[in-house]
């Protein structure tokens, strides 16, 4: 049972809900009453860590994002501080860079804040294998996979990526492509990874298909941002010009492959089709348009969000969900089956 299963069935709104199941005040007694029988009927029972962080004087939730560049993130952080907001709670925000540990600026956060929660926007699993046990507090990783980790104070809300990816494939071989460039991320032994998902899914279909991918030569590691899209896109046409298409692991890197190709006097789609990920809103102002898959940002977050809320003041189980991707057909593909 989420928060929004017990909005469904008390008649009250989320942000009641929430505001109730986290003890503020400023909720009537009939809706306190109605909403607590129907936590009650589910059998959920007190946390007994949130009466302790009650009473040691818990900072609000803290909210780490992974990346100070990066667009889709800063998008998740948004919409999580207005849904918290919504809900009567407040938060801190803190960057991290895309190459540092998270997870051990969260141990840090705990030892010197003592925070009610925390959120998680994107994440390495390496370091949350090996240096999230020491975190005590609820938690929620949101734009990753954490289910195999078997922590039971971490849920996790993701995009399913390999499909996501897949469908990106889908439509670039569909319009005749066979020669491609992929741009972003980092090759790491974790499978789960977002960027490994992403990579593997479109692989799967170029592999299905019996199209060559040279992952040495073809697969190109950057950081997630325009900038390094652009440094990393410019040598790598240069060296394979027969390209024809190219996929950005997210739509920043996208948005870099398009100025590169633009500075090497190539016109989009004309020359080189583009295909991004995240679908955020600047994907609709490039010129052209961008085409990418678009992640499904208000249900990662209202989800997220109702889970760690729940979890903060309430015994539940942690959870882990994927969110299916949707394509989003803008004007950066060119049709080469015709």
């Amino acid at each position: 049972m989420t928060i929004k299963d017990i909005a469904r069935l008390s008649g009250y709104s989320i942000g009641t809900v929430s505001r109730v199941i986290n003890q503020h005040p400023d909720v009537s007694e009939a809706a306190r009453k109605k909403i607590l029988e129907i936590i009650a009927q589910e059998n959920f029972q007190p946390n007994s860590n949130a009466k302790h962080l009650k009473q040691s004087h818990s900072t609000p939730i803290t909210i780490i994002v992974k990346g100070s560049s990066n667009l889709f993130l800063e998008t998740l952080m948004e919409k999580a501080e207005q849904y918290l907001a919504q809900s009567g709670e407040t938060a801190n925000v803190v960057f991290v860079n895309e190459r540092d540990n998270e997870v051990r600026q969260a141990v840090q956060i705990c030892t010197e804040r003592n925070p009610k929660g925390i959120i998680f926007l994107g994440g390495a699993l390496e370091n949350f294998r090996s240096d999230f046990g020491s975190i005590n507090v609820p938690c929620v990783l949101i734009s990753g996979w954490a289910k195999d980790l078997g922590y039971k104070n971490l849920s996790s809300f993701t995009t399913n990526d390999y499909d996501g990816a897949r469908q990106a494939a889908e439509l670039l071989t569909d319009n005749g492509h066979r020669k491609f460039l992929i741009i972003g991320g980092y090759r790491t032994k974790e499978t789960d990874q977002v960027s490994s998902q992403r990579l593997n899914g479109f692989l799967s279909v170029l592999k299905e298909k019996n199209i060559p991918f040279d992952q040495n030569t073809q697969y190109v590691e950057s950081m997630l941002t325009m900038e390094d899209g652009y440094e990393k896109t410019l040598p790598a046409l240069q060296r394979l010009p027969d390209t024809t298409a190219v996929f950005g692991l997210s739509d920043l890197v996208a948005v870099g492959i398009m100025r590169a190709a633009h500075d090497l006097g190539k016109y989009i789609p004309e020359d080189l089709s583009v295909v991004g990920y995240d679908g955020i809103s600047y994907t609709g102002y490039t010129v052209p348009r961008l085409t990418t898959i678009r992640q499904n940002i208000d249900r990662l977050v209202s989800e997220g969000v109702d889970d760690l809320l729940f979890r903060i003041s309430y015994n539940k189980a942690a959870s882990h969900k994927q969110i299916p991707a949707d394509p989003v057909l803008h004007e950066s593909i060119r049709d080469l089956s015709r």
